[in-house]
């Protein structure tokens, strides 16, 4: 399956908490603008609501996300119908944490199936560490992204992005990767 951009790109972020003075569709929308405007090449996005508005102000790919907080650690699109949910909205991509913590959803391997062949999207594995760079990747993930990095228990958080995690990473994968965190 193709990424729904080209490689290398800028991919900005348009996400804010409920708690921040910019949460909400319009400021999400208006924030994929300038990323557009700015030269960004695509959006990742959480929720359908904000992902229904950044598909309404731009023509870029959108990368969604779907942030389900409850008892379980896993956050980032835990389930095939918070998948579902965003790629009904507009999303392009599907971005899924693939660590290996305890989940309310399905596995892994059943998520990345079920998004491509169901949904027939591609999948960028959110991931913490190399091990399960390489799960995901086994399991059919399109591309990795460092997101987790220092999130979990099974790595240590540094003070900056985790390069070192980065560079593992591309040196044993062939799929795109997306350099996130901090």
């Amino acid at each position: 399956m193709n990424l729904p951009f080209p490689t290398p790109a800028l991919v900005v972020s348009c996400q804010a908490r409920v708690d921040n003075p910019l949460h909400g569709e319009a400021f999400m929308a208006a924030m994929a603008r300038a990323a557009e405007a700015g030269g960004a090449k695509a959006i990742r996005a959480n929720g359908p609501e904000n992902v229904r508005a950044i598909r309404a102000a731009t023509r870029l790919p959108i990368i969604g996300i779907n942030k389900i907080y409850d008892d379980h650690p896993v956050a980032i699109t835990p389930s095939l119908e918070a998948a579902r949910a965003v790629a009904e909205a507009g999303a392009d991509m599907i971005a899924i944490d693939a660590t290996s913590r305890p989940r309310a959803g399905e596995p892994v391997a059943d998520l990345i199936r079920c998004i491509r062949a169901d949904l027939r999207k591609p999948v960028l594995a959110d991931v913490d560490t190399l091990e399960t760079a390489m799960a995901a990747l086994g399991h059919g993930a399109d591309a990795i992204a460092t997101t987790l990095a220092g999130y979990t228990d099974s790595r240590a958080r540094s003070p900056g992005p985790d390069l070192d995690l980065l560079r593992q990473i591309i040196e044993h994968v062939r799929v795109p990767v997306v350099a996130e965190g901090r």
